[in-house]
């Protein structure tokens, strides 16, 4: 049988003045001639390494580990920045950026030549953009994560990022103090690594496992354990394996693994962010899903991963627990299991020796930790197109729930009036937030977990219902609709809210409505004036004007589907 000859021989394998270009400049690195013959498949290791992104920031350390076993495999690995995305620094919102990164990761990737790519991903946007960029190429492609942080520790508790809302409540009520403030800073995020609860970066750890595109593991090994570094190293030799198997990214990622990793998410109670990445994903590779799919496939589905925010523990926990593949054990027969993986075997294969070794961690499928998890899709005249809430992370008291509407027009409006002692409010009130979506922030921010107003807090309020077209931190929790759609900036519903309407959520029955005649609603609609948006230049203007709304996962519409790998000019 003929071997294949490499993309990479393309550049590499040319004679005269091309090859010579290719090649010499390379060279200047210390690389001998014969890495360039065409025996050894050249890796691409797409890192989003960045001092500006925590998450990130062991980068350098985890892909000489990668390194080492491309090598070992008889691979040419050579290492490649891209746009790297830090949740926690970038402002308005990474999710703004995540576009642009897809689209430096699919061009960097089809323009150089490689012949399989490692993709390092980490915090939050960091993962989507990257799978993102890489499907519109379809290269064999492999997925490592940077892993979660160890479990912080402060004042005798184990503590992770779900607490900051904690403390931030706490802070208000002075019940911490500013030393304690700073004390538990340093106390939370103690290691290397992205957010200990199954927060939006965990998620997505978890979503490209349950896709087939990482190795077993990769979603719960904590980043300051020695075995994500021998993760990284099986990855590197599994890379180049893939290579000569010729295992592209669209044989893994069909519709039923999709499927899968609706329920995985929907067993971990994870984020509501994975509804916007794997959409856009899917619609990168060309696959159907819907908004009403992530409802469909979840609903069967309890919650078996007692981590925070659904539940009590952390990531580092489950991993200790026996992992995500003892999770997708527990609801096997849920998932179709005969998919292919990245590791060349099935999922069926991948779990089948999976133990579980805590109860009080993994739940089984008739007896999980929770009944109901997973996402609920609304739909109602407030929400035509959706909106989502995560009911793991709510107060079961208010999933059918019926209150007067307390609306902030945009997030400056919430914060001047948020804590005034006079703001008309009350325990059963609706907080409603406009103009936080994708085109009105813009970008679609993480602010939908409002902060209640002080003056509740005081009486020992915990939770109320809020509705936004914006986002929510995966770590975040509480009875909170999110991702309403169309968005209040292009005159969706939303934007016809007024202060003092009542708003009717009925999660059980998957219904938002604004209690208002039709005759109210054409009045309205008629008066509406949409914000005036202050950008006129660079990428900002190009989103605003090429951006798709939350159903549709937030991509740019000239950037559904793929382009495939071939170059069809040369450089010289």
């Amino acid at each position: 049988m003929t071997k294949k000859k490499l993309r990479s021989q393309e550049w590499y394998g040319r004679t005269g003045k091309d090859g010579f270009i290719y090649r010499s400049w390379m060279k200047n690195q210390g690389f001998p001639h014969h890495l360039f013959e065409g025996d050894k498949p050249v890796i691409g290791i797409c890192n989003t390494w960045s001092e500006l992104t925590p998450c990130n920031a062991h980068f350098r350390d985890l892909a000489q580990a990668l390194k080492r076993g491309i090598w070992e495999a008889g691979g040419f690995p050579l290492e490649f920045p891209v746009m790297s995305l830090g949740e926690c620094s970038i402002k308005p919102t990474a999710m703004l950026f995540r576009n642009l990164a897809s689209m430096d990761v699919e061009e960097s990737i089809r323009a150089n030549p490689m012949d399989g790519v490692i993709l390092m991903c980490g915090c939050d946007k960091t993962t989507p953009s990257l799978v993102m960029g890489a499907a519109s190429v379809d290269l064999p492609t492999l997925v490592i994560s940077g892993g979660p942080m160890l479990v912080g520790r402060f004042k005798g508790k184990k503590i992770g990022t779900s607490d900051v809302w904690r403390f931030a409540e706490d802070y208000k009520l002075g019940k911490l103090s500013q030393e304690e403030f700073i004390e538990a800073e340093a106390a939370m995020s103690r290691s290397v690594g992205h957010c200990a609860p199954m927060g939006t970066a965990s998620t997505m750890a978890a979503m490209v496992e349950a896709l087939g595109l990482a190795l077993p593991d990769n979603a719960t090994i904590p980043a300051a354990d020695s075995r994500r570094k021998v993760l990284a190293h099986m990855a590197g030799i599994r890379i180049v394996e893939m290579v000569n198997e010729d295992l592209k990214m669209s044989k893994v990622l069909t519709r039923k693994s999709f499927e899968n990793a609706i329920m995985v998410n929907a067993a971990l109670g994870g984020s509501t962010n994975f509804i916007l990445h794997l959409t856009a994903i899917a619609k990168r590779i060309g696959v159907e899903l819907e908004l009403t799919d992530f409802d469909h496939f979840s609903s069967k589905i309890p919650l078996i991963a007692n981590v925070q925010p659904s539940g009590e523990h952390w990531v580092e926990d489950l991993f200790y627990a026996g992992g995500l593949p003892a999770v997708m054990k527990e609801i096997e027969n849920q998932l179709h299991t005969e998919v292919i993986t990245v590791t060349g075997k099935s999922l069926n294969e991948n779990i089948q020796k999976a133990e579980c070794y805590d109860r009080n961690l993994i739940g089984t499928f008739d007896n999980p930790i929770k009944p109901d998890s997973g996402i609920a899709v609304l739909k109602g005249n407030l929400c035509p197109n959706g909106a989502v809430i995560k009911p793991s992370a709510a107060s079961p008291g208010l999933l059918k729930h019926i209150g007067k509407a307390v609306v902030f027009e945009d997030i400056d409006d919430f914060k001047a009036k948020i804590d005034d002692p006079n703001l008309d409010i009350e325990e059963s009130s609706v907080m409603v937030l406009k103009n936080v979506g994708p085109k009105g922030y813009p970008g679609m921010p993480e602010v939908g977990n409002m902060a209640l107003p002080k003056k509740l807090l005081e009486k020992g309020v915990k939770d109320m219902v809020r509705i936004s077209d914006g986002r929510m931190s995966g770590t975040g929790f509480g009875t909170v609709v999110l991702h309403v759609s169309p968005e209040s900036a292009i005159g969706g519903p939303l934007a016809l809210v007024q202060t003092g309407d009542q708003i009717e959520l009925d999660v059980p029955n998957r219904s938002l409505n604004l209690l208002i005649t039709e005759e109210e609603f054409e009045k309205r609609r008629a008066a509406f004036q949409p914000i005036k948006l202050p950008y006129e230049r660079g990428y900002v203007n190009l989103f605003l004007d090429k951006v798709n709304q939350a159903h549709e996962g937030v991509d740019f519409d000239f950037l559904q589907g793929s382009s495939g790998s071939e170059v069809k000019r040369d450089s010289h």
